[in-house]
């Protein structure tokens, strides 16, 4: 008797609501044998491959459905969103809008293009999408595919303008069960779901301070206990970290002041240089990360250039603080505040002044990895007495449970502060052998956060 396709994608989908990924896995590719286009299969596979970190064999997936199902809004959105994690924003953009075409009132492919205008500066495009994303979607529940009991429940506060930390490993949904609440279109007057705990991940406090707001609203109507309280992630915006994160011994802070457009006047130069900014300074859009929307300004001839070149009415002018060491290279250390204490999470060095890890040098470099690792299984004596005070000062400043430091040292040994908020995240463990010397620090913060969730779900 021929297996009958459907009956067998039935099976698959029951194993997987059931959290056991590697029987529906190669139950959905036997489906796929029988039937090689079949969309629920490749659907299915593709999310349950992105779930698990595979992103690569996703994309190749979703593609692979689009091919044959491109009459399907579906098939677009997801390859949108994996395409948006891939950061190539002008196709995910495409595939969001064919959605649209086939669907317009596709709430997920509304919600797409509005992050992705929000990533690119586009505020009013962005509002346009967001508004249409998510009419009467405030509340998302994610289904729960552990055995017995989950760990917790957990209401995940967030923000549909963006500016979340992304925590979809750590809050697994074989351990966790999930509630994501976006505070700023949830009903103020509805009372929140039962649950173990709120865990706040709207994590940018210059681009997401209503949602913050209206986060904090909603924390304040219950005895839930907390973790990342909103009002405290409100003062994490980089103009007023940079104001009172300089008073701590140790650590040192850029000059940072927020300007409108029109302040600037016809002549920003002088406007900036009246103000005590000194060349090469940066100028960037407020409420973006990962080297959106941030110019370095050598000299008064590219200022102009620079204003033009980013998006929205307000910007920040930032001193730069240069902490090469004497060879030349630029230092990016990272280390994750979980629960009031340091975990050293990366060093990424660099020849170039905009220091990211995916773009750093220490694949290329054996000696950079072994400094890094020694930060990484040493950081007091890596960075010194004086930068490891420091960090336990900023915790203690920002109360947060959740956050990360992004910082340099100078030749005295003092912390050079680039950046202290709730966006950072800590990553999987990397497969990669070359990498295997920073599974053990990320392992170590990830623990720390479950186990800080666990503790805080005991104490309601």
């Amino acid at each position: 008797m021929p297996v009958d396709a459907d009956a067998l994608f039935k099976e698959a989908k029951q194993l997987e609501a059931l959290g056991r990924d590697s029987d529906a896995r190669d139950a959905y590719f036997a489906v796929l044998e029988i039937e090689p286009h079949h969309f629920g299969a490749l659907n299915n596979l593709g999310n349950l491959l992105a779930r698990g970190g595979h992103a690569a064999a996703a994309l190749a997936t979703y593609r692979e459905a689009l091919r044959w199902h491109a009459d399907k809004p579906a098939a677009h959105v997801n390859l949108g969103v994996a395409l948006v994690d891939a950061n190539d924003l002008t196709s995910a953009r495409a595939e969001f809008e064919a959605a649209l075409e086939l669907d317009e009132a596709c709430a997920e492919a509304h919600q797409g293009l509005n992050a992705i205008f929000a990533r690119l500066g586009d505020d009013t495009s962005a509002g346009r999408h967001r508004e249409l994303g998510f009419l009467n979607r405030g509340i998302e529940r994610v289904p729960y595919r552990g055995e017995g009991e989950p760990v917790a429940n957990v209401l995940l506060l967030l923000s549909s303008a963006g500016g979340n930390v992304d925590l979809r490993h750590i809050l697994d949904d074989h351990r966790y069960a999930v509630t994501k609440i976006f505070a700023d279109v949830y009903d103020p007057a509805a009372e929140l779901p039962e649950g173990d705990l709120i865990f706040n991940a709207i994590g940018d406090a210059d681009r997401s301070r209503a949602a913050l707001e209206a986060a904090a609203m909603l924390a304040r109507k219950t005895s839930t206990p907390v973790l990342n309280q909103p009002a405290r992630v409100l003062r994490t915006t980089r103009t007023e970290n940079a104001q009172r994160l300089a008073a701590l011994p140790g650590v040192v802070t850029p000059k940072v002041q927020s300007f409108s457009r029109s302040s600037l006047g016809i002549d920003p130069a002088d406007r900036l240089a009246g103000a005590g900014f000194a060349f090469p300074f940066l100028l960037r859009a407020p409420g973006h990360h990962s080297g959106e929307h941030v110019v370095r300004v050598e000299d008064a001839s590219e200022i102009r250039t620079a204003i033009d070149r980013l998006p929205g009415e307000e910007l920040l002018a930032i001193a730069f603080l240069d902490g090469r060491k004497v060879d030349g290279k630029f230092r990016k250390y990272r280390a994750m505040l979980v629960g009031g204490h340091v975990y050293p999470l990366h060093l990424a060095i660099s020849s170039h002044w905009m220091v990211h890890y995916f773009a750093a040098e220490n694949s290329r470099a054996a000696n950079y990895r072994y400094e890094e690792a020694a930060f990484l299984e040493y950081m007091p004596q890596s960075i010194g007495p004086v930068a490891t005070d420091a960090l336990d000062a900023i915790a203690g400043t920002l109360g947060l449970d959740y956050a990360g430091v992004d910082f340099s040292l100078d030749r005295n040994g003092n912390l050079l502060l680039f950046e202290a908020n709730a966006t950072m995240t800590i990553p999987r463990e990397p497969v990669e052998k070359i990498w295997e010397y920073r599974c053990g620090a990320i392992h170590r913060a990830t623990d720390a956060v479950e186990s800080m969730i666990t503790l805080a779900a005991t104490m309601r």
